[in-house]
């Protein structure tokens, strides 16, 4: 007997048994579209985290810092030795490893941000709040995962951008003492949380606003404390929100070239070590254009003594978490089809006996054990792929279903979509294809073992 011979028989009995054969299709399905919406959601729910975390962490970008624990090379006391052995300083960053860092492949952008610390920003209109200064090169905002609500990037001197959150709670200095006094004396007054609550959360239109920032230092000749007020400064533009939507209301910052940087640090004499020097970097990062190519450029980055660092380890615990929920949830797919395949097997071992003349009749006519054995399995696989082709289908409409159920709000950034992707198709069309075939191993077994004469003398 041909395998296709074989094949037919099978087939005819699949589509004769009706009831039978809806009832395992039906057992098998269920298992197969546990299966595959259980990796669908692990995967979807993955993605979906790693991309936020991407997006408050920043897991594609390296923060690159001079390596202090690297001493100075050369040396000798005249002024221009001291030059000399600043340039060849290994640990020092400077323009020279930024542009051979830029040169690294997969890396998408490499920039100095020269961090001058939280300075009081002050506007025309006498509002006061404490940002962050970076002086960076403006042009590159855009590279950063920013994009711009408002104005653009500039070149010329004297011009910053503000994020979102240093337009946000913008309070006149009177009223932010009057609120500070009224909480020192009454810290638990609800009513005066709330009034505070809401100013800090109103936004202010700064677009082509001028502003002034202020530092205090201490005159050790007269001991006094020294105000020190920068010349005005221009906003060209305004970023958008980045983040979690709530924090960004308190990540206040304020971008400035660096040659502007250099003027505030001298304006408001701020000790910030390497910024006033030029081409000497305290901080730069570099953005990766894939997460999965981190690990390479930072080994690059590190061959030219820098100190690195990357939020990659969040990638890592979350691979981690997600495989335990994938391996729980695969394993409720696999129950599922075990308690399918003993379906199978109930049903296959009574139509063994319901068909025992004609398999006396096939061994008559000359069919082996291993032929009936094989007709049986055959029949059983097919019975496992149409109910994982079910199955597949099932879980699309799962599928469409959890992101209906699911929904967008507006206020929670991306919204989580559940996709299949096509790798778990196969997966769970081979679990329900070695589902029948297993579960139609002992009834293969057991018809063909059935002796011919008394089956015939029997019916």
């Amino acid at each position: 007997m041909r395998i296709s011979d074989i094949s037919r028989l099978a087939w005819d009995q699949v589509k004769r048994r009706k009831v039978v054969t809806g009832l395992c299709m039906a057992g098998i399905s269920i298992g197969c579209a546990a299966i595959i919406v259980a990796l669908s959601i692990g995967e979807s729910a993955q993605s979906y985290t790693e991309r936020e975390v991407n997006r408050n962490f920043k897991m594609d970008e390296i923060s690159v810092t001079p390596n202090v624990g690297i001493p100075s090379q050369g040396g000798g006391g005249k002024a221009g030795a001291s030059q000399t052995s600043d340039k060849l300083d290994p640990g020092k960053l400077t323009r020279q490893k930024v542009e051979l860092i830029n040169g690294i492949k997969h890396v998408t952008a490499a920039a100095p941000f020269q961090e001058l610390g939280y300075i009081q920003m002050y506007t025309m209109d006498n509002k006061v709040s404490d940002v962050q200064i970076i002086g960076t090169d403006l042009r590159l905002l855009m590279k950063y995962d920013n994009t711009f609500k408002q104005g653009g990037p500039s070149d010329l001197s004297g011009m910053v951008v503000l994020n979102y959150g240093a337009t946000v709670g913008l309070v006149d200095a009177e009223t932010r003492k009057n609120f500070f006094e009224q909480l020192e004396s009454d810290p638990y007054n609800a009513e005066i949380m709330e009034n505070y609550d809401r100013l800090s959360n109103l936004p202010s239109e700064m677009y082509q606003q001028q502003i002034q920032l202020q530092s205090q230092s201490n005159d050790i000749t007269s001991q006094l404390t020294q105000t020190n007020i920068s010349s005005p400064f221009r906003v060209v533009g305004i970023l958008d929100k980045t983040g979690n939507p709530d924090m960004a209301l308190y990540d206040k910052k304020v971008y400035m070239s660096l040659e502007s940087a250099e003027r505030l640090v001298e304006e408001l004499h701020l000790n910030n070590g390497t910024v006033g020097q030029e081409g000497v970097y305290n901080s730069v990062i570099v953005k990766v254009d894939s997460i999965d190519n981190i690990v390479q450029v930072e080994q690059m980055i590190k061959k030219l003594m820098l100190s690195t660092s990357t939020n990659l380890y969040q990638k890592e615990e979350i691979a981690k978490q997600f495989n335990m929920v994938k391996k729980a949830a695969l394993g409720v797919g696999v129950f599922i089809l075990i308690i399918a395949s003993i379906s199978i097997i109930v049903a296959m071992t009574m139509s063994t006996h319901q068909r025992r003349r004609q398999i006396g009749i096939m061994k008559v006519l000359g069919a082996n054990m291993r032929q009936i054995r094989n007709m049986f399995i055959t029949e059983a696989a097919l019975l496992g792929m149409l109910g994982g082709i079910l199955g597949v289908l099932f879980s699309y409409l799962i599928v469409l279903g959890i992101n209906k159920l699911i929904g967008t709000d507006p206020g929670m950034g991306e919204p989580l979509i559940i996709d299949i992707p096509l790798m778990t198709i196969p997966v769970g069309i081979a679990f329900a294809i070695m589902t029948g075939v297993l579960s139609g191993i002992y009834p293969a077994i057991s018809a063909s073992r059935t002796n011919a004469l008394s089956a015939i003398k029997r019916d």
